[in-house]
């Protein structure tokens, strides 16, 4: 992997209104840390770190970083983090993660594929991209940009699996090598097609047994709100006539 050079700045930790300032003059806080450093906080050009980034065709990134008063040279180190702006996409902060020339990283790579699968060819299969990321490890010099898989062999049914990438020199995979990460399916026939449709456009119908359950429960309810009616009606037929008490009659 080829490294971009950077400038940054030290930078000493201030108020969040002194980061809303540096943002104003064109410059974004960063930080960087390693097994072997102690964190530093630094500042870098906003225009400089956009350009690195678009020109990168991965999110992996190597950079000779070259930190301002420091007489040690430039330190090499990995793009580990950037946060962007929800709205506007500007980056507000970097994570650098300083390597050493002979210790070997693990990274995320994309994958991408050349030439067309035998089996989409003459078979009209159907190309499945499975994992569009896999993990390497290698020296950070050593590292690829991206991994690229010729399809071309693949007939229907084929797979191509973590395991059988083929790899520039001193890179090797990371995870389970029986992982597939390209394959070619069957093309779907029009019967297929349409039952997938048909499934998916018929309304689902409610189980005999739920139904059942639903309708016991039902008539459950009922007969437990007509009970206490019933048990009302029963103590007012057996409650005796109230006397009605008769009033002297007035004497003229």
């Amino acid at each position: 992997m080829k490294s971009l050079s950077l400038k940054a700045f030290p930078r000493a930790l201030a108020k969040r209104s002194r980061v809303r300032k540096l943002r104003a003059g064109g410059r974004v806080p960063a930080v960087i840390y390693g097994r072997q450093t102690q964190p530093q906080n630094l500042e870098v050009g906003l225009k400089e770190i956009e350009d690195l980034i678009h020109q990168s065709v991965s999110e992996t990134i190597l950079v000779d970083l070259a930190v301002e008063g420091e007489a040690t040279g430039q330190r090499l180190a990995l793009v580990q983090e950037v946060q962007h702006h929800p709205l506007s996409g500007k980056v507000l902060h970097v994570d650098f993660h300083q390597v050493a020339e002979n210790e070997k990283v693990t990274v995320t790579v994309p994958v991408e594929t050349t030439g067309e699968a035998a089996g989409v060819k003459t078979g009209g299969g159907v190309l499945e991209h499975v994992l569009f990321k896999i993990k390497i490890r290698a020296l950070p010099r050593e590292l690829p940009e991206v991994i690229t898989v010729d399809v071309t062999p693949l007939e229907i049914g084929q797979s191509i699996h973590l395991g059988e990438i083929p790899l520039p020199a001193g890179v090797e995979v990371v995870g389970d090598k029986k992982i597939p990460v390209i394959s070619v399916a069957a093309p779907i026939t029009e019967a297929q097609e349409a039952a997938a449709l048909e499934a998916a456009t018929t309304p689902l119908a409610e189980p005999e047994v739920l139904k059942e359950k639903k309708e016991e429960a039902a008539g459950e309810a009922a007969g437990t709100a007509a009970k206490p009616a019933e048990k009302g009606a029963e103590k007012a037929a057996e409650k005796p006539a109230e006397k009605v008490e008769k009033k002297p009659e007035k004497k003229k």
